[in-house]
């Protein structure tokens, strides 16, 4: 199977294949994504994060069945905690998706972070545009939900949603910077639950000390259990989108998305190429003398990386 092409043609065995490739560094990988990447911005990225147990899972199924049920395909990077083992993700949240993973329209790869901080996998942003070659029209990304730090969606996702629920501590967090200052819109779940009132009303209050011209992120109450207020939720998306649009952010936003793929792979390369040099002998030479403290960190990297430079 031609890989490139079956991505190009939506097969989702081509799809899988191709995101493999890419998140373990295989060579095929960057092959593939030169040769889809001309076929790619036409779907909508929306990042979803916050804390752990606020049902961001079972909301992105909900959203996804809806946008399903009205024709579109829909494909969801769900980002799990890697296995200590193998590396790979644990797909906790693809079993709690289980209903909406049947679905035809519906594609979802689970993804293990790999050690990498701020709640992605560093190969996140170019699955994305894999399934973007591929033809899906939205594309979910939902981070492992560590809390504060996990603010990367936000380099990923043209519209970043951050879902809270009552009785979590999100009160407190909503005191914080960071995660609040990413949000596009805020999504109170469980709002079935007592609390869910306070929780809006505290995100409100701080969200109007920052409030800007042009977009100010709402907050919407829901329950994905009960699979109420969804419906909004992608309004207030789409009415995002328009936003982007007739603002002229989305193209703005597109452009600072290219430069971070290419950020990204100059920096993969980079840790190569140091990775390499450590593994010289001269420089495992040094490295005892670090180790001994006749050296130090700071001139051996010195060392390292103009002789890296003198050697390209």
């Amino acid at each position: 199977m031609d890989v490139k092409l079956g991505v190009l043609a939506g097969d989702t065995r081509a799809v899988a294949r191709a995101i493999t490739w890419v998140e373990n560094g295989d060579p095929r990988g960057a092959e593939v994504i030169r040769g889809v990447y001309a076929s790619t911005g036409r779907a909508y990225i929306v990042g979803l994060t916050g804390s752990p147990g606020a049902g961001k899972s079972t909301l992105v199924s909900r959203l996804a069945a809806l946008l399903a049920a009205r024709g579109q395909k829909v494909g969801i990077l769900a980002v799990d905690p890697s296995s200590p083992f193998s590396g790979g993700a644990i797909l906790g949240d693809r079993v709690r998706m289980f209903d909406v993973a049947l679905t035809r329209d519906v594609y979802i790869r689970s993804m293990g972070t790999r050690g990498a901080l701020g709640g992605l996998n560093r190969a996140t942003r170019m699955a994305a545009r894999i399934l973007d070659a591929a033809g899906f029209d939205w594309i979910f990304v939902e981070t492992v939900g560590a809390g504060q730090a996990e603010v990367d969606v936000h380099d990923v996702a043209y519209t970043t949603a951050v879902v809270m629920a009552p009785g979590m501590g999100d009160d407190i967090q909503a005191m914080k910077a960071g995660i609040m200052e990413i949000g596009d819109l805020f999504i109170i779940n469980k709002a079935d639950h007592d609390g869910a009132d306070r929780t809006a009303t505290q995100v409100e209050s701080v969200l109007q000390l920052s409030m800007t011209t042009g977009w100010n992120p709402p907050v919407l109450k829901v329950s994905a259990e009960l699979n109420t207020g969804i419906d909004n939720v992608v309004d207030t998306i789409e009415r995002h989108h328009t936003h982007l649009v007739a603002s002229g952010k989305l193209d703005a936003l597109k452009i600072r998305m290219a430069k971070l793929d290419v950020l990204e792979i100059l920096k993969a390369r980079l840790a190569d190429m140091m990775k390499q040099q450590l593994e010289q002998p001269a420089v495992q030479v040094e490295l005892e003398k670090v180790a001994s403290k006749q050296s130090d960190p700071y001139s051996l990297a010195d060392i390292i990386f103009e002789q890296s430079w003198r050697n390209t």
